[in-house]
């Protein structure tokens, strides 16, 4: 039988580990610990889980739904700010992304130099979700 990592169950609910840590400390998903003290979950109990948790509606608010397929994490190399519209470059290993978005958008993101976003082509359209 599969046995998942908190980080692993984590990326497969949707959640941050942080999350999934709290679940496993409050008892909603079961866990054990392997020889070097990991925390594991059985593949059986977070298939079980998680089919509650989407009955139930209880990932994190914040978790990005979309239809893009073309994703490229990256880390954010350029922010320029003009009045009404920004440019974002990131280099997402060997690619060099730029997007065009509004000025609104850069600062609701909080996005900065330095920082891990993901880049989302579709057609050609440029998504930037920070991660």
């Amino acid at each position: 039988m599969q046995s998942y990592t908190i980080g692993q169950a984590a990326r497969l609910l949707g959640v941050s580990p942080d999350t999934a840590r709290r679940w496993a400390d409050a008892g909603r998903m079961s866990t054990h610990r392997d020889e070097g003290g990991r925390r594991l979950i059985e593949g059986r109990d977070l298939a079980a889980f998680s089919v509650e948790l989407a009955r139930n509606g209880d990932g994190e608010e914040d978790t990005s739904h979309t239809s893009v397929r073309n994703a490229f994490p990256g880390i954010v190399t350029a922010v320029k700010l003009g009045d009404v519209a920004a440019q974002v470059e990131i280099q997402a290993g060997p690619h060099r992304l730029v997007s065009l978005l509004t000025r609104e958008a850069v600062e609701e993101l909080g996005l900065e130099v330095g920082m891990e976003a993901t880049a989302r082509v579709k057609s050609t359209n440029v998504h930037i979700d920070r991660t």
